[in-house]
């Protein structure tokens, strides 16, 4: 009984927040665990084959929904907290508003994202099959501490879940290193060619996790990711189970996965790593990846994922909360040679980080090119992002509160693009923002 209580309860709760305009990723779940604990428990036990948790600092969202599409495509159920509420909370939504109005859940998987640090949380309601991690750079450092705190977390919740099978990235020498002397099954994932032209940008894990001596790298893609070695200890780059090669960047992504083509119409080199994860997801629990190229084509890549509108031109909106996110969504703007304007967003809210000492470790001097047409800062650390570009030499236009006036300004503009990169708390009301514009434009359209 307290079980279809509390199924009732977040469905209902999600039907009123959908009228109020909410996401209802979070709160209903909050309420079901009030008045069934150990709802998560009792509905993972309904779950006929693996459950699926991915975590990682940048891709989890990507990955974790790629994985559920491609499922999905095949014919399975799949529970999936698509929105990337992380947290128990979030878990506990999908769990609850999968169920049917008799609370019985019928699903063949479970994909899950899970906020890296509650993975200890998390795993106490529900063990995974398997875990995959995408990657780890500082983040939130106020909340998080310094990785290496962040990793005992992992590393404990990895033995809390009976050692569940791990995807790692292998070119990634910090989450790379949970597969040393690990218990359980280990596969990993990476890119094995050079492709981008090595460029100087902060690196979260510069120096071994074995040793502490400073690694050296083969090639470098961006931040620590690459084939890296220690001249030390002779700790490296691991053998690669499922590889990227041939990668060809002109006409969005494509490249060869162990002989598969995989083309991706999106942009961002980093999407690449999101497209192996989930690769060696499908393989790993035994599924085929011939029908995985047509979920590619069929993927509309979530709420600021290289989001794209149309406001007489393309509005491009895009999620940035760390240095390497920042770093990769700049490296995509510069790539493209269309005179742009280009927007950026900072918050400073809890869920955010207020700590916001990493603007000094974005490239932000890359984005000043001759196709840069406008500059635009805003978001409550406005101020602090000017003064980062005034250091960086990069002449900001526009210093401003007003992100709908100059969204639509934008759209008036003789720029042939408009870049949009926000941090967490800018996304959604940046979304609605863009949203409302577009439906404006569409409606004095057909008038």
């Amino acid at each position: 009984m307290r079980l279809l209580l509390a199924v009732w309860a977040a469905k209902l709760s999600a039907v009123l927040g959908q009228l109020l305009g909410k996401k209802s990723s979070s709160t209903p779940g909050s309420i079901a665990l009030r008045i069934c604990p150990d709802i998560i428990r009792k509905l993972k036990s309904k779950i006929k084959n693996e459950v699926i948790v991915v975590c990682g600092t940048n891709g989890k969202t990507t990955t974790n929904n790629l994985l559920a599409t491609a499922l999905e495509k095949g014919g399975a159920n799949v529970v999936c907290n698509r929105l990337g509420a992380n947290m128990l909370s979030g878990v506990a939504t999908s769990f609850a508003l999968g169920c049917n109005w008799f609370g019985r859940l019928r699903a063949d998987y479970a994909c899950l994202e899970v906020d890296e640090a509650y993975t200890a949380k998390v795993f106490k309601h529900i063990k995974p099959d398997i875990v995959v991690v995408t990657n780890l750079f500082r983040d939130q450092l106020d909340r998080y501490g310094e990785m290496d705190a962040l990793m005992d977390i992992m590393k404990k919740a990895f033995e809390t879940a009976d050692h569940p099978t791990l995807i790692l990235n292998g070119d990634d020498p910090v989450s790379s290193g949970f597969g040393r002397d690990y218990k359980g099954e280990v596969r990993y994932f990476g890119i094995s060619e050079k492709v981008l032209d090595e460029q100087e940008s902060a690196q979260d894990g510069k120096f071994c996790s074995n040793c502490g001596a400073e690694q050296k790298y083969n090639y470098r893609h961006y931040s620590q990711l690459g084939d890296y070695y220690c001249p030390s200890c002779g700790n490296k780059r691991p053998k690669i189970d499922f590889e990227a090669s041939c990668v060809d960047l002109t006409d969005g992504i494509g490249f060869l996965v162990n002989g598969e083509k995989i083309h991706l119409n999106y942009k961002g080199f980093y999407n690449i790593y999101n497209v192996l994860a989930t690769f060696a997801g499908i393989k790993t629990i035994g599924k085929d990846t011939k029908s995985f190229a047509d979920s590619l084509a069929l993927y509309k890549p979530q709420i600021g994922r290289m989001q794209q509108f149309d406001l007489g031109k393309p509005f491009i909106l895009n999620l940035a909360k760390n240095p390497a996110g920042f770093n990769q969504a700049i490296q995509t703007v510069a790539q493209d040679t269309r005179k742009k304007d280009v927007i950026i967003a900072v918050n400073d809210m809890p869920s955010d980080g207020t700590d916001v000492s990493w603007l000094w470790d974005v490239d932000f001097e890359k984005i000043a090119d001759s196709s840069l047409n406008r500059l635009i800062v805003s978001g409550m650390r406005r101020y602090d992002l000017a003064l980062r570009f005034k250091y960086s030499g990069v002449r900001v236009d526009v210093i401003t509160e007003d992100m709908k006036s100059f969204l639509d300004s934008c759209s008036l503009s003789d720029a042939e693009v408009c870049y949009v990169l926000v941090n967490y708390t800018m996304l959604f009301s940046t979304e609605n923002i863009l949203k409302e514009l577009e439906a404006e434009k569409e409606k004095n359209k057909n008038v």
